[in-house]
């Protein structure tokens, strides 16, 4: 079987894996998958904007510091600092790929907008469809590199490892990918291969995220030998559209940034109960009011309110929203929006240097796959977009210094399909997939206790059993490869919880409601751990 080789394989093509593939195509041959079409990834669904410090009264230590606050007590400064204090530069970058972000009245500045955590108006945006505009832009801009090849409809299936004839170390090489058109697992070659997956967020029942977030490219780094870290952290958006034919459309925090109220169903506001920032509260303090709110009355959704704003305000700064919830009959002008929370964002990952590099030389993660040290236990506001910008440059950057040093992987190995035959009964893959998303959502959601996440770890050991036989009988689909790499990652996650016995950020637990006086990562190593040259210390860790 011919093998396909390129100096650079990106996995993903949302924001982050095209802006390292746009720095990179300029010297390297690139080859970037997409499960799907190229905008298939959670980037178009972006709705708020971009955080970063624009105007002369913000400043980098303000937004250091909000991000800071908003973690939770396990934000790396250093790595904070490293996003924020380049963040002007990823914006005027996307501004010159062709990014057109919306102005004020006099067509001159830019409009800014606050989010919740932030104590300025620091979001740029373009109107309430930021992610579209700039997923657009990247995607124009990188077809028209002769330097980029693209393969839709590919999904990968694992990495390529080998000692690396240089000193020894393990390498990443390739990774074996799923041609989904063809059926064919092809074998994919490179000096240097970029995760760019996306979160992992699928695993729950109710997500804001596309089908295609189901933690891939955690999974197979997890299995490759890289560690992962704080995957307890999962940040579920306090308002997603609660409408039964309206599938995980999300309501842009940027409606309480211009003044939405959130009220219960006798129209009465809450959140100043709950903290005194009222809806511009950090994302994990509004989900959890909303969800005990829902609890304690036993109301299926709670209710947005921005009617009481202007008529054209409203249609000029949220378009996508207005438009989207008039199709379902709700008229957000004159009427309150029903919202519910939704799993929204992993803010663990693969573990990361400040440049990308993972523990697997010559392999990288960037974007909501990775583990940043960013986000800490909470991800504040439109910080997102922003790390996928810096990241991406800053890997390029890295591969580019190291292109020249760096030799081409031995022969590969092409995938052996030999031994198993195709499958009669796919509904084990669904069945198994709708008892994962479930027991995820009802052991290890917004609130979690001891007792619910020792049974989904009981069942999650059962599934992955199920599942392993399955997949190892019968050839590989895009069906089974998520539904694995989901079980993967929810095991990732229950376990990580459980270790955590304190309240911190968006891990809340009954059992240990209070926060411990000292922050620690969670950091899972593989038994197959790949970073021989990396020492880990923290007292978390575990093998």
């Amino acid at each position: 079987m011919t093998i396909k080789e390129h100096d650079v394989l990106v996995i993903g093509s949302g924001a982050a894996g095209l802006t390292i593939a746009i720095e990179l195509a300029q010297h390297l041959d690139v080859a970037v998958l997409s499960k799907g079409e190229l905008n298939a990834g959670s980037t178009r669904w972006a709705q708020g904007g971009i955080a970063a410090v624009l105007t002369e009264d913000d400043t980098i230590e303000s937004h250091v510091a909000d991000t800071l606050a908003a973690g939770g007590g396990l934000c790396d400064e250093e790595r904070v600092r490293h996003v924020v204090s380049h963040s002007s530069e990823a914006i005027h970058w996307l501004i010159d790929q062709g990014v057109e972000f919306t102005k004020e009245e006099d067509g001159q500045q830019y409009h800014l907008t606050r989010e919740g955590g932030h104590s300025k108006r620091r979001i740029i945006h373009s109107a309430d469809a930021t992610g579209q505009a700039v997923a657009k832009t990247l995607i124009e801009r990188a077809t028209q590199s002769e330097r980029i090849d693209f393969f839709t409809h590919h999904i990968a299936v694992d990495l390529i490892t080998h000692a690396d004839p240089s000193d020894t170390k393990i390498r990443c090489a390739g990774a074996y990918v799923l041609d989904t058109d063809t059926g064919e697992v092809e074998t994919f070659s490179a000096r240097f291969v970029v995760l760019a997956t996306g979160g992992a967020s699928k695993v729950y029942l109710y997500t804001s995220n596309p089908d295609g977030s189901s933690g891939d490219g955690i999974a197979m780094a997890w299995r490759a030998g890289c560690r992962i870290a704080n995957m307890e952290f999962n940040q579920f958006h306090p308002t997603c559209l609660y409408h039964p034919k309206a599938k995980s459309f999300l309501i842009t925090e940027a409606l309480r940034g211009e003044g939405a109220q959130l009220k219960l169903p006798n129209g009465e506001r809450f959140m100043k109960r709950f903290d005194p920032q009222g809806e511009l509260a950090p994302r994990d303090i509004v989900a959890r009011a909303i969800d005990h709110e829902m609890k304690r009355l036993g109301s299926d959704c709670l209710f947005l309110d921005i009617s009481h704003k202007d008529e054209d305000f409203i249609k000029a700064h949220f378009p996508t929203v207005y438009k989207r919830c008039l199709k379902f009959g709700i008229d957000i002008t004159k009427e309150a929006i029903p919202v519910v929370p939704a799993a929204h964002y992993t803010c663990g990952g693969v573990v990361v240097d400040t440049n990308g590099a993972t523990d697997l030389k010559h392999l990288y993660a960037i974007g909501e796959s990775s583990f940043t040290g960013l986000h800490g236990a909470n991800r504040m506001a439109s910080n997102s977009l922003l790390e996928c910008i810096v990241y991406g440059r800053s890997a390029a950057q890295d591969i580019l210094d190291k292109v020249a040093s760096t030799q081409r992987a031995r022969a590969l190995v092409p995938w052996d399909a030999s031994r198993v035959t195709d499958s009669d009964e796919d509904v084990v893959i669904s069945h198994n997939w709708d008892e994962l998303r479930r027991f995820m959502w009802d052991y290890v959601g917004i609130v979690r206790t001891k007792k619910r996440l020792e049974r989904a770890q009981h069942r999650i050991k059962l599934l992955k059993r199920e599942i392993a036989e399955y997949y190892g009988h019968h050839k590989v689909s895009s069906d089974s490869i998520e539904l694995r790499n989901l079980a993967d990652v929810a095991e990732l996650i229950i376990r990580s919880a459980l270790q955590r016995r304190e309240s911190r950020g968006l891990h809340f637990t009954r059992d240990y409601p209070n926060c411990s006086p000292v922050a620690r990562n969670t950091i899972m190593v593989p038994i197959n751990f790949a970073g021989q040259d990396i020492v880990v210390t923290d007292p978390q860790s575990q093998r």
